[in-house]
């Protein structure tokens, strides 16, 4: 029997108790002083947070990115020090503990605890079960112009509040395995860091031709579409995947969906969806992604779909090779301002076109190395996949408790 079991057969044998949010949490919603207020923007000491800082920052937060001046807060009154941020619009199943007074924009709701159970919540606690409730927030969400939590639902969600020996001895042992899990995910991503430059370098040097071959424009061999705004159409119960710069930057992993119906532009297998826009220095611009189905996938906005025109003289894979982060489109990029590709400058780029056999062995020879580097099936990625997956069964297993009968 664990430290934890242990302590729930004394301390709470029939059961943990559990108090709806709106009872245990003190709930506002996030804002954004106006842009048009120049002074709100600058000077500031007030931290207000975004998904950027959980992105940069991780879970538990004690400064901002951004900050903003006392006359930017309304009513003078700023979120307390160690409150939950939850995600409840835009981005769902995210969430951090901020642990000085601030602010945060209108994608998040502040849950910070009332007075009169102050004393029975381990914030930090809170911390942790905020996970189970991202997972509760992703399951329970309309759909208007965006999706949003169901926060009618949300309010009367039941937060377990166990005594606060068994909430303390959970949090130290998942920040110890946090941390454990951490090291270990840094030595991989290290690792895995390594590969992907040895891989990249591999990439460009067989993707290196000279004169001893054919050039031209990409518009000679490929036709060139742009994606359409998909965002007003995403619905939770859509079955075709929106083809994002996030969704190319995971290597094809979904986060949102629309009906077959409501796609308006789409793609066929052998075309390759391109990202146009991204931030300074931004890892995502001009990174491909290989159609693999007919009319599987909605193109958004800000992504090109390419579709070679005569396979007979250009392999399809070659190009989704050629293209991904290739130096004459990254060359747009000057490190300060937010790049935007166009369309002529994207069917402009000089290609090569070596022999049709050497297109499909190089495209062949880079789709064995890609999956080494980025398959989750494969190699280091599937260990950092399987130690993610360990952490959280753990900590799942930790927060689950028979719930007190009233």
């Amino acid at each position: 029997m664990s430290r934890v079991d242990e302590l729930i057969a004394e301390l709470c044998p029939d059961g943990v108790p559990r108090v709806e949010i709106a009872h245990l949490f003190d709930l506002r919603n996030g804002y954004t002083p106006p842009k048009t207020n120049a002074s709100f923007w600058s000077g500031g000491t007030i931290p207000w947070f975004r998904m950027d800082d959980i992105r940069a920052n991780g879970g538990v937060l004690s400064s901002g990115l951004q900050k903003v001046p006392e006359s930017a807060v309304k009513g003078g009154r700023t979120f307390p020090a160690n409150s939950l941020l939850v995600a409840t619009s835009a981005t769902i199943g995210v969430h951090a503990l901020v642990t000085v007074p601030h602010l945060s924009n209108q994608r998040f709701t502040s849950l910070s605890v009332k007075r009169e159970y102050a004393s029975r919540l381990d914030m930090k606690f809170a911390y942790h079960y905020g996970f189970i409730l991202d997972d509760w927030c992703k399951n329970n969400t309309t759909t208007s112009s965006f999706s949003s939590v169901d926060m009618s639902a949300f309010k009367r969600f039941r937060f377990p509040v166990p005594p606060l020996e068994v909430q303390r001895e959970i949090v130290r042992i998942l920040d110890t395995f946090t941390e454990l899990e951490a090291e270990l995910e840094a030595e991989l991503e290290a690792e895995l860091e390594a590969r992907r430059r040895q891989y990249e370098h591999y990439r460009m040097a067989i993707l290196t031709f000279g004169s001893g071959v054919e050039w031209t424009r990409l518009d000679d061999v490929a036709d060139y579409v742009n994606g359409k705004a998909h965002e007003r159409l995403a619905d939770p119960d859509g079955d075709i995947p929106m083809v994002t710069a996030r969704f190319i930057s995971r290597n094809g992993g979904a986060n949102r969906f629309v009906r077959a119906q409501d796609v308006q532009t789409s793609a066929m297998a052998g075309d390759t969806a391109l990202v146009l826009s991204d931030l300074p220095n931004g890892r995502a611009l001009a990174r491909t992604f290989f159609v693999d189905r007919d009319n599987a996938y909605a193109i958004n906005q800000r992504i090109a779909r390419l579709r070679v025109r005569d396979r007979a003289r250009f392999d399809p894979k070659f190009l989704f090779h050629l293209l991904d982060r290739n130096p004459g489109l990254l060359k747009y990029d000057n490190g300060t301002d937010q790049t935007h590709l166009s369309k002529g400058q994207v069917t402009g780029l000089l290609v090569p076109v070596p022999a049709l056999a050497h297109q499909q062995e190089t495209a062949s020879t880079l789709d064995k190395f890609d999956a080494l580097v980025n398959d989750l099936s494969v190699g280091l990625p599937a260990e950092l996949a399987a130690r993610r997956k360990q952490y959280e069964y753990y900590r799942d297993t930790l927060l689950t408790f028979k719930e007190l009968e009233e």
